[in-house]
C-alpha cells in the first residue's frame, strides 16, 4: 500500500510531527487543518491547507472543515469499481490513502467539576468520527489510524512496506471501538442513567483462571502496570497484586504489604522502606513464603536484601533502582510489576448474572472518631489504631486485626462471625499480643467478641459503632479496663 496522500487532523498531537516526517520522507502530501497544520509547519514539515485543497473555506468557526463532497469522495470511494473510479476522475479527485485523527478532548472536558453543557457540546466531534468511519468502512483501501498508540507500528510496516490487510483491518476495529466508547460518554454525560459501557482491550490471555480447568483473560484501559521481569502474571497474581498496590499506597509513610489470597499476612510502616518490608515479612514469615510484596516507595537495594532468602510470587513497587532490579535478576522466576495506586474512581465485578458497580472505598481521618470509654487511649495506642483501621479495611470481612502502631501482629480474615475472626487473629499472632490494638472492620454484635481480646491482652479497639447493643459492648469495655474507639463507618470487604 502506497501513501500518496494523507489526512492529519488530532487534537492530541503526540507523535504527530514524526509520523508527518516519516510520510513526507515516502513522499507523501499531507492535507491538514487548523492548529494540526500549524503545528506540522512550525516543525518544518510541508502542509497542503485542506480549505485550499478542497475548495470549501472552513466555516461557522471552525465547524465545518472537512465535511465536504471531495473529502469524503477521496476517503470513500472504492479502487475496484468502474463506476467509482469513472467519477472521480470525472470530478478530478485525487484519492486520500490515509486518515490520522483523534477526537475533541469531550471525556476530559466533562470530567471536569461543574462544567458547563455548552462548553461540553463544542468538544462534540462531528467530522473526526465521520472521516474516521468512512476511512474505517473502506479500510482495504484506506487505513484510518485514531490513536497515537498506533503510530509507531504504522511508520515500521511503511517503511518496510508491509501494510497489511490484517493490519488494516485491525485499525478499522480500533476506529469503530474508539467513536462507541465516544457516543457513549456523550449519551452518558447527558442521561447519566443511560447505562454502564465499559471498554477495556484485552491486555493479555492468562494461562488460566483461578484454577487451570477455568480459560480467563485480563482487560484494561491502556497500560496499567509495567512487567519488568519473571513469567506471565497468573490471574491469582493479578487479584493479589491489587491487593497488595492498594494496601500499601493507604499508608502516607513508607509501608509494605505482603498478601496471600488477596488477605494481607504482614503489614508494617517504617522511617525507611527497606525496613517497612522487613517488618511485614517478620509479621508473619510462615505465610508470607509464596506470597506477594507491594511498597508504595521505589523499591531499593535493601530491599532487594530483604527478600534475599523469600520466595516471592510477585514484587509491585512504583518504581525500581537500577541496583535492585540487578539483584532481582538472580530470581528469575520473581514477577517483577512497576505499578501505581490505581486511579479508577469505580470498581466493578460480575455477579446474579450482571455486574455490580460501586466507588472505590476510602478511610475517613481520625477527625471524626468518638472515644466512648472512660479509658482514653495514649497517644502510642492511638497511632497503633489508626494503623490498625486502615489494615483492617484491606482485610476480607469478617475481619479483625491486632497490630502495634506500626505492624500487623495477628490477622483473622473472611470468617463466618466475628467471635472467631478474634480468634484466628490471636491464634495468628506472631508476636506477644498484650498491650496490642485491635480493629474490628464492623460492629461487636454482642460482648464476646470483645472479651476474647481482653484475655489476649489487648488494650485499645477501634470498631464503627452501631449496634443496637453498643451500650453492652462499651459496658464491657470499661469493665475490662479497655479504651474504644467508634470510627461511625465500617469496611466490609467481600
Amino acid at each position: 500500500m502506497r501513501i500518496e496522500r494523507a489526512i492529519l487532523s488530532v487534537s492530541d498531537k503526540s507523535g504527530i510531527i514524526e509520523l508527518a516526517k516519516a510520510l513526507r520522507a515516502q513522499g507523501a502530501e499531507i492535507l491538514s487543518t487548523g492548529g494540526t497544520a500549524k503545528h506540522l509547519v512550525d516543525a518544518g514539515v510541508e502542509v497542503t491547507a485542506i480549505a485550499s485543497w478542497s475548495g470549501a473555506p472552513e466555516i461557522l468557526g471552525g465547524r465545518v472543515k472537512t465535511l465536504t463532497p471531495k473529502v469524503f469522495s477521496a476517503i470513500l470511494h472504492r479502487r475496484d469499481k468502474a463506476d467509482h473510479l469513472a467519477d472521480m476522475a470525472r470530478l478530478g479527485i485525487p484519492p486520500i490513502d490515509l486518515v490520522v485523527v483523534n477526537l475533541y478532548p469531550f471525556e476530559s472536558t466533562v470530567a471536569k467539576e461543574g462544567v458547563a453543557i455548552t462548553e461540553a457540546v463544542e468538544q462534540i466531534d462531528i467530522g473526526g468520527p465521520s472521516m474516521l468511519r468512512a476511512a474505517a468502512k473502506n479500510y482495504r483501501y484506506v487505513l484510518p489510524l485514531p490513536d497515537p498508540s498506533l503510530y509507531e507500528e504504522f511508520v515500521r510496516r511503511l517503511e518496510k512496506g508491509e501494510i497489511t490487510e490484517a493490519f488494516r483491518l485491525r485499525c478499522a476495529v480500533a476506529v469503530f471501538e474508539k467513536t462507541a466508547q465516544y457516543d457513549r460518554a456523550i449519551a452518558t454525560f447527558f442521561q447519566p442513567s443511560a447505562g454502564l459501557t465499559l471498554h477495556l482491550a484485552k491486555f493479555q490471555d492468562l494461562r488460566y483462571g483461578e484454577n487451570p480447568q477455568q480459560t480467563a483473560a485480563f482487560y484494561a484501559d491502556g497500560k496499567p502496570f509495567d512487567q519488568i521481569q519473571g513469567k506471565e502474571l497468573s490471574y491469582n497474581n493479578l487479584l493479589d497484586l491489587d491487593s497488595a498496590i492498594r494496601l500499601a499506597h493507604a499508608f502516607r509513610d513508607p509501608a509494605a504489604a505482603v498478601i496471600k489470597h488477596t488477605n494481607p499476612c504482614g503489614v508494617a510502616r517504617r522511617q525507611s522502606i527497606s525496613e517497612a518490608l522487613r517488618g511485614a515479612i517478620e509479621a508473619d514469615a510462615v505465610s508470607a513464603f509464596g506470597g506477594i510484596v507491594g511498597v508504595n516507595r521505589e523499591f531499593n537495594d535493601e530491599c532487594a536484601r530483604a527478600i534475599e532468602s523469600l520466595f516471592l510470587e510477585v514484587v509491585v513497587a512504583p518504581s525500581f533502582s537500577a541496583s535492585a532490579l540487578d539483584a532481582l535478576k538472580k530470581k528469575k522466576n520473581l514477577r517483577v510489576v512497576a505499578a501505581a495506586l490505581p486511579s479508577n474512581p469505580m470498581e466493578y465485578r460480575s455477579a446474579a448474572g450482571g455486574i455490580l458497580g460501586q466507588s472505590v472505598d476510602h478511610i475517613a481521618p481520625p477527625g471524626g472518631w468518638k472515644v466512648v470509654t472512660t479509658r482514653q487511649p495514649t497517644s502510642v495506642e492511638m497511632a497503633g489504631l489508626e494503623f490498625a483501621w486502615i489494615v483492617c479495611a484491606h482485610v476480607k470481612s469478617n475481619a479483625i486485626v491486632l497490630t502495634s502502631a506500626a505492624h500487623s501482629i495477628g490477622i483473622g480474615a473472611g470468617q463466618m462471625s466475628r467471635v472467631d475472626a478474634a480468634r484466628v487473629a490471636i491464634l495468628k499472632a506472631t508476636a506477644a499480643t498484650a498491650e496490642s490494638v485491635a480493629a474490628s472492620d464492623a460492629f461487636f454484635p454482642f460482648r464476646d467478641g470483645l472479651d476474647i481480646l481482653a484475655d489476649a491482652g489487648v488494650r485499645a479497639v477501634i470498631q464503627p459503632g452501631g449496634s443496637v447493643r453498643d451500650a453492652d459492648v462499651i459496658a464491657a469495655a470499661n469493665e475490662r479496663g479497655l479504651s474504644m474507639v467508634f470510627t461511625g463507618e465500617r469496611h466490609f470487604r467481600h
